[in-house]
């Protein structure tokens, strides 16, 4: 079965560049830098397929997701939807077009590498990351009330929880476009980088996590998005009960070999030169 992903038409070229730059890690980058990486109804298509393929791929541990170009993602393709060539991603796709489920099915950690704007769908792209690494160049608006659509891929909930109510109110009700640097401030992104810098610092965060217990890197991403699905009192049980289940199943000398390790890590990371992370 061919597994390619399909070309775009107005270029020639594969709607997504599929690379594999460590052992377990994949990185997947939209394709269309000269729309600005829009989400046409080809490239959802693409993402959903390629996503859904990578969740049991046992050599994809780890995506890091970002776009070609001067931009990571427009969005929804306007132009393609004016034409009423594109279905909405809620219309009349039954399901089969969503990002946001495709994304979030994946077992592993996906790493956004934030290398320039993302617009409303793109924004909605982002936050279906699990951390996010920006280029000082890159920059986040929400255009939904402007354009005058309603989200439907999570925007509207996710963002308040990520940084705040007020803050995230202010973002949709203007439309207004907010910086790398504030973006970090704000808690929204983990941290920025110089554009040079991007994917180095993307795959250094992958080469950290591939380094943890396979295992742990599925069941704590996890637990960690099921809790925060949940009230605090329901989270704290679900921890409880995770917890248990693990514990009966732990050998005491790998854990204390393990205990080793992780303190010459640490030494190793506080040693001049050494990992700040």
């Amino acid at each position: 079965m061919n597994t390619s992903p399909p070309l775009d038409p107005a270029t020639g070229e594969p709607l997504l560049r599929i690379d594999r730059p460590l052992p377990g890690c994949v990185q997947v980058t939209l394709n269309r830098p000269r729309a600005m990486n829009a989400l046409s109804r080809a490239l959802r298509t693409a993402l959903v397929d390629t996503f859904t393929r990578l969740a049991t791929d046992p050599q994809a541990r780890i995506v890091i997701l970002t776009g070609a170009g001067p931009a990571f993602c427009a969005g929804l393709d306007l132009k393609e939807l004016g034409s009423g060539q594109g279905a909405s991603p809620l219309g009349s796709d039954d399901g089969s077009l969503d990002i946001v489920a495709a994304i979030g099915a994946f077992p592993g950690p996906v790493i956004g590498a934030i290398n320039g704007v993302a617009i409303t769908g793109g924004f909605e792209l982002a936050l279906c990351c699990d951390v996010l690494i920006a280029s000082s160049n890159a920059r986040f608006a929400d255009t939904h009330a402007r354009v005058g659509v309603i989200p439907g891929w999570g925007l509207s909930q996710k963002l308040s929880r990520v940084i705040g109510l007020y803050r995230a109110k202010e973002l949709s009700l203007t439309g207004n476009f907010l910086d790398a640097r504030t973006a970090a401030d704000w808690g929204l992104v983990n941290r920025v980088v110089d554009a040079d810098r991007l994917l180095p610092e993307a795959l250094s965060c992958a080469e950290a996590m591939l380094s943890v217990i396979p295992e742990m890197l599925v069941r704590y991403k996890r637990l960690i998005d099921d809790g925060f699905a949940q009230d605090f009192g329901q989270a704290m049980r679900t921890e409880r009960e995770a917890s248990r289940e693990w514990a009966s199943r732990i050998d005491r000398a790998d854990i204390e070999r393990r205990r080793e390790a992780v303190r010459a890590r640490g030494r190793e990371q506080q040693a001049p030169g050494g990992a700040d992370r």
